[in-house]
């Protein structure tokens, strides 16, 4: 039935909206029984996206509160037709349907949603500006703003994406082996050698981290929004937070995410056949292939930060091509930092390696981020994708990681 119905609806848009001037407005206004014009509102959303479950009682509140206000609400993720439609009407605006929730009114689309206070504020007020143009007679009103602009969550998100890759970018175990490897290499006295496989190194190491996290996303898309896998993502992070911290307070005992020693002097004979290589082929097949086994160790130190951002990926009912845009602009700021290292390792043909301490310190960071992540997906999911959670998680860690930093030095001082 509800398939009939939906196909019945655009069929009656297409006749609307492709009918002359007086037909054009009908998915857009319409009448009471009373004869009283009435704005019709489209909200289209997705039982995967936070922001929609958030939006929606709010919305369901709107249409009930007001009587000229028809409510036609589509949920995508379930409907192909839905989706189709949505694609269909937004398109008819010279829109993206890419994203959810969507609003379509009076000619005019709103994405995104915040909260009651800005989005629905802003929302309320938009439809009740088109229902004043109607109650003055205006038959065709023109769309209320040509480009409304899609509401935080797309900045949110972006800003959310800075702060995650970047406290991912600073992997103990990535500085372990780049930094060894360019010592190495340092052997060689060879600038353009130590820049050629540290630049390759780098590269691949981004690449196989971009396989790793659409591997993640993938599964996740196809389990969908249930969730239990939210429940399972977040006390998997938690599980390995608590591993992460207990690497910094009781360093080699117990289950640990680093590099096995057992695997290091693998590593390291891979490292010195580079210095023997004497070909280009060889020497960047070499290179790729450290740096997928360096990779395959790698992932254990912060294996939980993946995990948790394409999980908030698929909370946000993004389209494909959205998904993996945030992917590359991940991978772009998690390979930052071993880029610059790179840099200034082969200008100084530095010989410094990372320390047992600042090691252990960078793993209670990502511990302690990771313990705040893996709380909020268990407690409030929808919530990971704004700004402020973002920074608070943030902001604890570093002062979790500072007041440690503190504490021993103080510990460290004679006397």
């Amino acid at each position: 039935m509800n398939r009939v119905a939906s196909w019945l609806l655009g069929l009656l848009l297409l006749a609307g909206l492709a009918g002359p001037v007086a037909g054009e407005d009908a998915p857009w206004y319409g009448t009471d029984a009373a004869g009283r014009p009435v704005v019709e509102l489209y909200f289209f959303w997705s039982e995967r996206c936070p922001h929609c479950l958030e939006a929606r009682p709010f919305v369901q509140r709107l249409a009930r509160e007001n009587d000229w206000l028809r409510l036609h609400e589509r949920e995508v993720s379930g409907s192909r037709e839905n989706a189709r439609l949505y694609q269909w009407m937004a398109g008819r605006l010279g829109r993206p349907a890419q994203s959810v929730p969507g609003f379509l009114f009076c000619r005019s689309m709103l994405v995104g949603y915040e909260n009651a206070a800005t989005t629905g504020a802003r929302l309320r007020e938009l439809l009740r500006q088109c229902h004043r143009r109607l109650l003055a007679g205006e038959t065709a009103p023109r769309a209320l703003e040509p480009e409304l602009p899609e509401v935080a969550q797309g900045r949110s998100l972006a800003l959310v994406t800075v702060m995650l890759a970047g406290l991912d970018a600073f992997n103990p175990c990535a500085f372990f082996v780049l930094l060894f490897l360019l010592s190495v290499l340092v052997h060689a006295r060879s600038r353009p050698r130590m820049f050629l496989v540290g630049g390759v190194f780098v590269l691949f190491s981004g690449l196989f981290y971009f396989a790793f996290m659409a591997a993640w996303l993938n599964l996740f898309l196809l389990v969908g929004g249930m969730g239990v896998v939210t429940m399972v993502a977040g006390g998997l992070a938690v599980v390995l937070a608590l591993v992460n911290i207990k690497d910094y307070l009781r360093p080699g005992r117990g289950p640990s995410l680093s590099i096995p020693d057992g695997a290091k002097p693998g590593l390291f004979q891979r490292m010195q056949g580079l210095l023997r290589a004497q070909r280009l082929p060889a020497l960047l097949t070499g290179t790729v292939a450290l740096a997928a086994a360096a990779n395959s160790y790698e992932l254990l130190c912060t294996a939980g930060f993946p995990m948790v951002f394409t999980r908030i990926l698929t909370l946000q009912g993004l389209g494909t091509f959205e998904y993996y845009l945030y992917l590359l602009f991940y991978n772009l700021i998690y390979v930052l930092p071993l880029a610059l290292i790179v840099v200034v390792f082969v200008l100084t043909l530095g010989r410094r390696k990372l320390g047992e301490r600042q090691g252990r310190l960078l793993k209670l960071l990502s511990g302690l981020m990771m313990l705040g992540l893996g709380s909020a997906l268990l407690v409030a999911p929808e919530r990971l994708a704004r700004v402020s959670t973002a920074l608070a998680l943030v902001a604890t860690a570093l002062a979790g990681t500072a007041i440690a930093w503190l504490w021993e030095r103080w510990r460290g001082r004679p006397g």
